[in-house]
């Protein structure tokens, strides 16, 4: 059984960084895509990163690009999400979730091609 657990959120000022991580446990990470994305109130879901060790592969929206660093650790299972020069824009819930259709459905599909999501970590920025 897949599980995804996020964590790392908070209550950050504008300009802080916060580090997110995300286990996934029932997976072999080079068999799957990890992607970050969040969801701000009133909004889509929207997808931020995309990570896949197998091919060497890593995707970045233009709205955190500069700002965002996706990186896994495969013995840990685990993907992380840097998030620096945090804006009031990026208060949201934020989610992990897997993919094994590939890295397509991830970087291009976005939310609707993700397999198994975690319930979310709600960061907040202040301003």
């Amino acid at each position: 059984e897949v599980q995804v657990v996020e964590s790392g959120g908070g209550l950050v000022q504008a300009g802080g960084s916060l580090r997110l991580s995300c286990v996934a446990s029932g997976v072999t990470f080079d068999d799957y895509t990890i992607g970050w994305f969040r969801q701000a109130p009133g909004k889509e879901r929207e997808g931020l990163s995309c990570i896949n060790n197998s091919g060497g592969k890593i995707w970045n929206a233009e709205s955190v690009k500069g700002r965002f660093t996706i990186s896994s650790d495969n013995a840990k299972n685990t993907v992380y999400l840097q998030m620096n020069n945090l804006k009031a824009e990026d208060t949201a819930v934020y989610y992990c979730a897997t993919s094994l259709a590939g890295f397509f459905y991830c970087s291009e599909i976005g939310p609707a091609g993700m397999d198994h999501w975690g319930k979310g970590t709600l960061v907040t920025v202040s301003s």
